[in-house]
């Protein structure tokens, strides 16, 4: 497990906190559990296959960075023109077709990979003659998407445009492109974390350019019934809050404190609390060796059966399963 340092503000603090202190909280949670990229090199009329990539694991996000040349991509019917230092990504992995020019053959770049695990970074060429194109491609792993009220917020595309800026990012592709090309004795490490970073910026901006008079995570950690109250939650999520004592710490009545809730996030504040918990402990199983039984109380269940079932419902799989299904996985994703 890589944990990437604080890039923004730190922990939460209460009781002054602002809504940038919850935004930071969450992206100060994307803890990057794994991640795989290459270079894809082709050249011509081309495209990619519109299947979603088999070596990429479920809830994963996947990302290009167009390291030279130009593309397109295209999501659902609609086409975006890329250009060198480009990120494309996608939170929720949906499919896509990567191209250039019309009509060009379709390729799957990922059988033409090496089998893992990889020294230095694959180099794939593909086509012969005309204009070349250099794509970073690749996904990382991220458990804090998978916190539905936080990664619903996010579209199925974030496209990040480099092009005539002189923002730090800038620097950052470049040291990216800098390690494909001339890899030295640790370039896989570096260039893990810097795609990592890369990733919090690409998540970072998109959260911020939201707007706040819609409805989602963004606006409801903004509106101040529902931020005050995410902000005790999410300062205190061990406290057996009840709803009355919720409504009172916001200052409305239970049926206001309801209302709100439902219409900026389609949930109650007791099932956003529970939902909360449950990730926690999700987050607990994977990076600590915490017993279940203690999990549970810590979770704000009365037996550790009822913990299993909750937990069950919202993972797919017991408690146990899946710190086990963990921790195979981040053996296997390990270079």
């Amino acid at each position: 497990m890589i944990e990437l340092p604080d890039l923004l503000t730190g922990m939460l603090q209460m009781p002054g906190a602002q809504p940038e202190d919850l935004l930071s909280e969450m992206l100060r949670r994307i803890r990057v559990s794994g991640s795989l990229q290459y270079c894809f090199m082709p050249s011509g009329d081309w495209q990619t296959s519109a299947e979603p990539a088999a070596y990429r694991p479920k809830g994963a996000v996947g990302f290009h960075i167009v390291a030279g040349g130009t593309c397109w991509v295209e999501v659902e019917g609609i086409r975006l023109e890329l250009e060198e230092g480009d990120i494309v990504a996608f939170p929720f992995g949906t499919a896509h077709v990567v191209g250039s020019g019309i009509g060009g053959t379709v390729v799957d770049p990922a059988s033409l990979l090496p089998p893992l695990p990889w020294q230095h970074i694959p180099l794939i060429h593909f086509g012969k003659g005309g204009e070349n194109t250099r794509l970073l491609c690749g996904y990382i792993e991220c458990s804090a998407l998978a916190f539905l009220p936080f990664g619903s917020t996010l579209p199925k595309v974030i496209h990040v445009s480099m092009h005539a800026t002189t923002d730090w990012l800038v620097d950052v592709v470049q040291q990216i492109i800098h390690e494909v090309d001339e890899p030295g004795s640790a370039g896989m490490p570096i260039l893990e974390r810097l795609s990592e970073i890369v990733l919090l910026e690409v998540l970072r901006r998109e959260l911020l350019r939201l707007p706040s008079d819609k409805t989602g995570w963004v606006a409801a950690i903004q509106d101040p019934v529902v931020g005050r109250c995410l902000r005790l939650i999410h300062s205190e999520p061990a406290q057996p809050w009840t709803l009355q004592q919720l409504a009172r710490h916001s200052a409305v009545s239970r049926a206001v404190l309801m209302q709100r809730f439902a219409q900026l996030l389609t949930t109650s504040p007791i099932r956003y609390l529970r939902d909360w918990r449950l990730y926690l402990a999700a987050e607990r199983l994977r990076y600590s060796q915490v017993s279940i039984a203690d999990l549970a109380v810590e979770a704000g269940y009365s037996c550790e059966a009822a913990f299993n079932r909750a937990f069950a419902r919202t993972q797919g799989c017991p408690p146990a399963a899946f710190r086990f299904k963990f921790r195979a996985g981040e053996g296997q994703a390990s270079h």
